[in-house]
């Protein structure tokens, strides 16, 4: 069984960093991209990063490049979302997500994602 545990989400003031962390069980970690998605109150999901099984290769959305760093650890099954320069319209539930093989890495094509970790962005 696929679980995907999201953690590191918090109250941060504008222009503040948080890191979230994705602990995966259940499948072979290192053979899947994996991406970051996030749903704000009010509004449908939105894909915010994508990256390659090794971790070479990272996709932003528009909205988060030059802020997001989204890395991984094979080693340890573990994916991270480092987030800088944050700003009040980031506030969301950030899901980390196995992505669909084959699925176009910008897209929020995924076989399935974990329950989630608030992030709000308020002073």
């Amino acid at each position: 069984e696929v679980q995907l545990v999201e953690s590191g989400g918090g109250l941060v003031q504008p222009g503040g960093s948080l890191r979230l962390s994705c602990a995966a069980s259940g499948f072979t970690f290192n053979e899947n991209r994996m991406s970051w998605v996030r749903q704000a109150p009010g509004k449908g999901l939105e894909w915010v990063s994508t990256i390659s099984s090794g971790g070479g290769t990272g996709w932003y959305a528009d909205s988060v490049k030059g802020r997001f760093t989204i890395s991984r650890d094979n080693a340890k099954n573990t994916l991270y979302l480092q987030m800088n320069s944050l700003k009040p319209e980031d506030t969301a539930v950030y899901y980390c997500a196995q992505r669909r093989i084959g699925s176009t890495p910008t897209t929020p094509d995924f076989a399935s994602r974990g329950q989630g970790t608030q992030v709000t962005v308020s002073s």
